[in-house]
């Protein structure tokens, strides 16, 4: 059985995905830290991405200690935090672009101690008022995340988990009962980090998750090209690209980084520019 939260009227994350398989196409969902490089920055880099076409976007609550990460998204989240960065800059960052118009999915990727310093009904409440339709974190499984599904489930908004390649059947069978939106299936065994060849693993790992869930799979960690998103389009619903698409940021200086955001996600999309 799958959940699905009940407070929303309209389900972002369901209607991406049900638009790019009417589309024939493979949705891409980039992944920012919030207040970063700049404070400010988050709300133009992620406009700029959709404009390029990315059909939802991770948005990255910064955490000093983010264990699943790779050294690319770990110095992004400690300048972040350097920065001033908190939970306010990430849902100040979602209200600017629900104001502007942005109608695609936003999640919101990070660990559990920044949402539990927050306090979990404050963080759920304060999330869904400013337009996100979905959480990820990372370092907590769905066994011990009672409490936050709860709320989440009441408030309509989206809890979503990982699993690895490792994952076992009954792993997989958790994930599918207590998860909604879709299920983040790393692709590798490790960290995150941009990687020149996915694994040949991939296809039957997606494959025995595909079995036992109902749910919308996307494929994070090492994708950084056109032809990875391609190839995790031939077994999944969605591709994440994060420490490429960071590192891609954080070498572009501010004045270029819309144009060059935008182009990049035209690029690894497939997307016509014109």
């Amino acid at each position: 059985m799958t959940t699905t939260p009940t407070g929303t009227t309209t389900d972002r994350i369901a209607l991406a995905f049900a638009a790019a398989r009417e589309a024939g196409r493979t949705p891409v969902i980039p992944f920012i830290p919030a207040g970063w490089p700049e404070i400010d920055a988050t709300a133009d880099i992620v406009e700029a991405a959709v404009a390029g076409g990315a059909a939802a976007v991770e948005i990255g609550l910064p955490f000093s200690d983010p264990m699943g990460d790779g050294p690319t998204n770990q110095r992004a989240y400690e300048e972040a935090i350097a920065n001033g960065a908190t939970p306010e800059t990430v849902f100040e960052a979602v209200r600017e672009l629900r104001a502007r118009g942005v109608s695609v999915p936003l999640i919101v990727m990070g660990y559990f101690n920044p949402l539990l310093a927050y306090g979990i009904s404050r963080f759920v409440q304060t999330a869904v008022e400013a337009g996100v339709d979905g959480l990820i974190t990372v370092d907590l499984p769905p066994q011990e995340a009672g409490e936050l599904e709860q709320v989440a489930r009441e408030a309509g908004l989206h809890l979503v988990y990982l699993l690895a390649p490792t994952s076992t059947e009954d792993r997989i069978r958790l994930v599918d009962e207590h998860g909604s939106g879709f299920v983040y299936c790393v692709g590798v065994v490790g960290i995150t980090g941009a990687r020149s060849v996915l694994s040949d693993e991939l296809p039957e790992y997606i494959a025995r998750v595909r079995a036992l869930t109902d749910l919308p799979l996307a494929v994070g960690f090492g994708i950084s090209t056109r032809e990875h998103v391609q190839r995790v389009g031939e077994v999944a619903d969605a591709a994440v690209i994060g420490s490429a698409f960071v590192q891609l940021v954080g070498e572009t200086p501010r004045e270029e980084r819309p144009a060059r955001v935008r182009a990049y996600l035209e690029e690894i999309t497939g997307r016509d520019p014109g």
